[in-house]
């Protein structure tokens, strides 16, 4: 891995996709896709892999461009963050989709497990290998949880939930091992519904996502969230579940803090952890100064030393207006300059 400078930044997953390539309009407009969406995709289906390998370069350029220092590939090629890798299973019926109620409670089309969840090929190994091509800085790749793709799914075939959690388990710990293999400096797993259901996330969430991680060489980060601000408008004062992953083997937590002002007392449960600080409010379009971000990102240095955090956005720039999402990645990596100057670091 790249040496990387105190304070480091990066993009907790998701880039805005351009225009030309999705239309937004519709993505906006509906909760995020957990089976196929294909009508989301402007450009014909013989050109569509070309023009998202386009986009994801120019992805790729907006984060260098802005100055991140750990750079993922955007998640340009996905309609959502987790149907991308879910779909890609076997044991699940997508063209014949089941029912699940969303975290806002609304009932929303998902993968209908029919047979033994399996991963027939790595997912997201091409889309790594692409993006290790295209720079030469720290890489980052996400990966969809366990426990939150059980909760996006209707289970037809193993009737037990923390049975088909652990079936998720195990095709992502495969796919975290080939990510690493393959030349990740980081990989992500994204466990929104951790937040959302905390009791479930209590009761076989945590093992899931431990068995994801058995045996896993690499730095490895999980990211709960409550959501994206252009679909969750209210945010708690506090998450629901955070402190459990003390025990966790996981290496980063990666957590909100820009828009919901939240009290970092909880960050005292997780000294051991490196934290990824949301210090961008993705609920505002308005672009913070430099010196917004450095004063939110202040706020935890009572509570951990600047050595363990990662300074990022409270969750993926995907529904944001590119340039605003251009403004607020330099104005994330000028706050950090900032904050480096003042710590000599």
């Amino acid at each position: 891995m790249p040496s990387l400078p105190l304070l480091p930044t990066s993009l907790v997953g998701s880039y805005a996709q351009p225009d030309w390539l999705i239309d937004r309009g519709k993505l906006a407009g509906r909760f995020p896709p957990r089976v196929r969406a294909k009508e989301l995709w402007r450009v014909a289906p013989e050109f569509l892999a070309q023009a998202q390998d386009d986009a994801t370069l120019l992805a790729i350029k907006a984060q260098e461009d802005a100055g991140l220092d750990i750079v993922t590939d955007g998640e340009i090629r996905r309609e959502s963050y987790s149907n991308h890798f879910a779909t890609a299973l076997d044991g699940v019926d997508v063209d014949n989709p089941g029912s699940a109620l969303d975290r806002s409670g609304h009932p929303n089309p998902v993968p209908r497990i029919t047979g033994p969840i399996a991963r027939p090929a790595p997912v997201e190994v091409d889309d790594l290998r692409f993006l290790r091509a295209a720079t030469d800085r720290t890489i980052k790749m996400t990966v969809p949880g366990p426990f939150t793709m059980s909760q996006q799914a209707q289970d037809d075939h193993y009737g037990d939930p923390e049975a088909a959690a652990m079936a998720y388990a195990a095709v992502v710990n495969a796919e975290v091992r080939d990510l690493f293999a393959a030349g990740a400096d980081v990989v992500q797993i994204d466990e929104p519904y951790m937040q959302a259901r905390p009791d479930a996330a209590r009761a076989y969430g945590l093992e899931a996502l431990n068995a994801a991680l058995d045996g896993v060489t690499g730095t490895t980060a999980v990211h709960i969230c409550f959501g994206y601000a252009a679909i969750i408008h209210e945010r708690p004062e506090g998450y629901s579940f955070l402190p459990e992953l003390a025990g966790s083997p996981v290496d980063q937590i990666s957590i909100e803090t820009a828009q919901s002002g939240l009290d970092l007392g909880v960050l005292t449960d997780l000294t051991d952890k490196t934290i990824i600080l949301g210090v961008l409010d993705l609920s505002d379009e308005t672009v913070e100064s430099p010196d917004v971000v450095a004063d939110r990102a202040r706020r935890a240095f009572d509570l951990l030393p600047p050595e363990q955090l990662v300074l990022a956005p409270d969750c993926g720039l995907k529904y944001l207006p590119r340039d605003v999402a251009e403004g607020k990645m330099r104005a994330l990596a000028a706050g950090a300059g900032r904050l480096r100057a003042e710590l000599g670091g």
